[in-house]
């Protein structure tokens, strides 16, 4: 099997460093390919791509903007392999990543895995407080790697492996951006193919994002839901209500204050607590834990104003998604 990674990158010349050099340490023995595709940026990588050519098997292109998902498509017909991986640019790789994949495809393959993302020592306290806001099981990060459990796993395209097959028969990434990951899952899905959860096949996601951009971010992928719901309803969920059924609450559980009632506020109060602890004794760093109840905050309130948005426009007033909400979508 020859793993293609295939890494599109918008101005990030300085990320597409760290993830070759972190590849340039990998500790897996056979051939693999790195297929890098510039996505129309004026921030160009391409001299980084070529002082790794000597270490690590690169190819280079660089195309007119068009988003994420059509870039990945692109470098997937322009790779040799017959297993593409799939990373953001922000990522930086574990030596054994690839000796993992390997492992795991042969006890259980299947065409089309995800796997985590973890925080480095070295990332800033925002990064490491929006990753714990992203992958704690005590938020809707949780909710989302816990779901190989309870349903079947949706891998996200930060850490995704896909088999030339499974590319080949659903054509790969749509036009929506955030929530091409889901939408590409469910029709692989509808064409008969599994996906699955790879635990030990892990990244060191950087999120190279401030607050602001974390807001924002998040908002979309709230947006994004009821438009996959309506394309898909029959992989609905109770659970992808929950961050805003929680601002509803919270909001709710302020104006009771008005009538001497305080318990609701009071369940609030412990929720947070609990996550400033979780988040502490996780990073062993009091102010991590303090920043990451920041983090929360806006995963929650961004995500849950965004899901409650698009479904007043999508679900009830049976707007069109790309009328709606042109932002979400590229034009191929």
């Amino acid at each position: 099997m020859l793993f293609s990674l295939i890494i599109p990158v918008y101005n990030r010349p300085e990320e597409v460093d760290e993830l070759l050099e972190s590849l340039s340490h990998t500790t897996y023995n056979e051939i693999f390919e790195i297929v890098i595709i510039e996505d129309g940026s004026t921030l160009s990588c391409k001299d980084i791509a070529q002082k790794y050519g000597d270490r690590l098997d690169i190819s280079y292109y660089s195309k007119d903007n068009s988003g994420p998902g059509d870039s990945r498509n692109y470098g997937m017909k322009k790779a040799r392999g017959d297993y593409f991986i799939i990373f953001d640019s922000d990522c930086i790789i574990p030596a054994a990543y690839l000796n993992e994949v390997e492992k795991a495809l042969k006890q259980n393959y299947v065409d089309c895995f995800g796997g985590p993302d973890k925080a480095l020592d070295s990332f800033s306290d925002i990064q490491k407080a929006i990753n714990f806001a992203m992958t704690s099981f005590l938020t809707t990060g949780g909710i989302r790697g816990g779901s190989e459990k309870i349903d079947k796993f949706q891998p996200r395209s930060f850490n995704m492996g896909l088999s030339r097959k499974a590319f080949e028969a659903s054509k790969g990434f749509g036009n929506i951006h955030p929530g091409e990951d889901p939408d590409l899952s469910i029709r692989l899905w509808n064409l008969g193919f599994e996906t699955k959860l790879f635990p030990k096949a892990f990244v060191y996601h950087k999120r190279r994002i401030d607050w602001d951009k974390f807001s924002v971010q998040v908002n979309k992928f709230g947006k994004a839901r009821p438009i996959l719901n309506s394309w898909y309803p029959q992989y609905n969920k109770l659970t992808f209500f929950f961050p805003s059924v929680f601002i509803i609450g919270f909001f709710t559980s302020l104006l009771l204050l008005i009538f001497n009632f305080d318990q609701l506020l009071q369940l609030y109060f412990v929720y947070f607590l609990v996550l400033f602890l979780g988040s502490t004794y996780q990073n062993k760093s009091v102010k991590i834990g303090y920043l990451s109840l920041i983090a929360v905050w806006k995963q929650f309130y961004g995500y849950g104003t965004g899901f409650l948005e698009s479904f007043i426009k999508i679900i009830i007033l049976k707007q069109k998604p790309q009328e709606a909400f042109p932002e979400l979508f590229f034009k191929n």
